[in-house]
C-alpha cells in the first residue's frame, strides 16, 4: 500500500462517553428519578481523544483487552454510534459486521433477511437478486434459507451475515470478533475471502483477540488501552506491547483474587518475590545475534531469583513463531531435573540439540513456577533469534526436500 493512497477513514480527536447508572433496582431508579447528581451515575470514557487515518488498501487490526475501546471505535468508524466529541469522515461504501445478527429480524426467514440486510448495506433489490445464489452458497446454509432466523444457531447467524457483507462489494469492510463463532472450516473460508479482498486493494478494519491473525493478516495494528491509542504501527510491536499489558493485568488480578480469598501474606510474598531477570538464546559456537542454522545446538540461559527463598521451583522456556504458535516448550520438571534452593540469582541453561527451525524469527518466553505449576513470574518475549530462510521450502520446520524422478507412472484404467 502506497503512502499516497487516499484516506478512506479519518478519525479526528474522537472521544466517546457512556453513562453508567449506579441505581441497580427499579425501586432505586424510581427514587432517583429526575436527579442528576453524580452519586447515581458514573461517566465511562470508552474513547479518549483518538485520532487516526486509514488509507485505501490497508488491513488494520484493532486490539486491546476487553473494555479497551476497540469495538466502540469500530462502531464509530462504521457510523453505528456517534462520538461525544470529535469527528469521523468516511469515503466509499462501508460494510459492517459488528454484532451477531445485527440487521436481522428474528421473525423473517433467512431469504427475507438477506434482502433486508443487503438493503441496509446499500444494495438494490435487483443487485441482491443477482448475487443471492452466491450469498447462499457462501453461507453454506441453503437447507435453512427459508427458515425463520430465530431458529438459527449462532454459527448460522454468522455465516449468513458474513456472506451478505462480503457480497456487497464494500470499499471498507469492518469486522468484529463475531468470526470466532463460526466453525473452523467457515473461519478458513472467511480468512480466504479477506485475503482476496486484500489482493483487490480493499480496506479492512478488524477487531480480534486472535493475535496470530493480527500478525498474519494485518499490515498495521492499533493497540488501545483504556480508550487511548498506545501503539499504532507494526503489528508485531503492537502485539508485543499488548502481551506486556496483559501480563501486568494478570499479575494484578492474581494478587487481587488471592487477597479476596484470604491467601496468607507470606504466600502472596512468594508470588511477588520471584523474578525472571533475563534470558539469552544463541547457537553454540556462534555469537549472540547470529542466525541459528539447522543442525546447531541452541543454548537458552535463563537467570532467576527469589527474594525470600524457595525450595520447590521450576524453570520453563517456550519458543513461539511470529504468529504466536508454540514451536517448542519444556521445563526442568519435564526433563526430571531437581533444582537446588533458589534465593540469589541463579542461571538455568537449556541446551537444545540439533535444532531444525525453518526460516523466520522466533520468540523465547521464560517462566519461574512452583511445583504445582503456578506461575510466580513470567518474562514474555524475553529474547528472540532468527533462523535463515531456505529457497526450497517455507514453514517452521527445516527438512531438506529431496526429489527423485523414477520415470513415467502407468495409471490404472478403470472400465465400468
Amino acid at each position: 500500500m502506497e503512502e499516497d493512497a487516499p484516506v478512506v477513514v479519518r478519525v479526528d480527536d474522537v472521544s466517546k462517553r457512556f453513562i453508567i447508572r449506579k441505581d441497580n433496582s427499579l425501586k432505586e431508579r424510581l427514587v432517583t428519578l429526575g436527579r442528576t447528581g453524580r452519586r447515581h451515575r458514573e461517566d465511562f470514557w470508552a474513547l479518549k481523544d483518538v485520532s487516526i487515518e486509514i488509507r485505501a488498501g490497508q488491513t488494520v487490526a484493532l486490539i486491546g483487552h476487553n473494555g479497551s475501546g476497540k469495538s466502540t471505535l469500530l462502531k464509530v468508524i462504521g457510523g453505528i454510534i456517534d462520538p461525544s466529541s470529535g469527528s469521523v469522515a468516511r469515503r466509499g461504501r462501508i460494510a459492517a459486521l459488528l454484532e451477531l445478527g445485527a440487521g436481522f429480524h428474528p421473525d423473517l426467514t433467512g431469504r427475507e433477511n438477506v434482502f433486508l440486510n443487503a438493503s441496509i448495506l446499500g444494495l438494490s433489490r435487483e443487485e441482491t437478486e443477482e448475487r443471492f445464489d452466491d450469498i447462499v452458497a457462501f453461507s453454506g446454509i441453503v437447507d435453512f434459507i427459508d427458515t425463520q432466523v430465530k431458529f438459527y444457531s449462532s454459527g448460522m447467524y454468522v455465516r449468513l451475515a458474513f456472506a451478505v457483507a462480503v457480497h456487497t462489494d464494500p470499499d471498507v469492510l469492518l469486522v468484529d470478533e463475531v468470526l470466532a463463532v463460526g466453525d473452523e472450516a467457515f473461519q478458513r473460508k472467511c480468512l480466504d475471502k479477506i485475503r482476496s479482498f486484500q489482493q483487490e486493494g480493499r480496506t479492512i478494519v478488524l477487531v480480534t483477540h486472535s493475535l496470530s491473525q493480527v500478525q498474519e493478516l494485518a499490515d498495521r495494528a492499533i493497540l488501545l488501552n483504556h480508550g487511548e491509542v498506545v501503539v499504532d504501527g507494526d503489528p508485531n510491536k503492537a502485539v508485543s506491547a499488548f502481551r506486556d499489558i496483559l501480563e501486568v493485568r494478570r499479575q494484578n488480578e492474581a494478587e487481587a483474587q488471592a487477597a479476596v480469598h484470604g491467601v496468607a501474606t507470606d504466600e502472596l510474598s512468594r508470588v511477588r518475590d520471584g523474578h525472571v531477570h533475563s534470558a539469552v538464546a544463541h547457537a553454540v559456537g556462534r555469537e549472540p545475534g547470529e542466525e541459528v542454522h539447522p543442525g546447531d545446538d541452541l543454548l537458552i540461559s535463563v537467570v532467576v531469583s527469589h527474594d525470600t527463598g524457595i525450595d520447590d521451583w521450576v524453570c520453563a522456556v517456550q519458543i513461539d513463531n511470529t504468529l504466536g504458535a508454540v514451536v517448542y516448550g519444556t521445563t526442568t520438571k519435564r526433563v526430571g531435573i531437581a533444582l537446588p534452593h533458589l534465593a540469589a540469582p541463579r542461571r538455568v541453561d537449556f541446551l537444545l540439540k540439533n535444532v531444525a527451525f525453518g526460516g523466520g524469527k522466533y520468540f523465547v518466553h521464560a517462566s519461574l513456577m512452583d511445583m504445582a505449576g503456578r506461575h510466580l513470574f513470567d518474562l514474555p518475549q524475553a529474547t528472540n533469534f532468527d533462523a535463515p530462510s531456505h529457497p526450497d521450502y517455507v514453514g517452521i520446520v527445516h527438512a531438506e526436500p529431496v526429489l527423485s524422478d523414477a520415470g513415467e507412472v502407468a495409471l490404472p484404467v478403470v472400465v465400468s
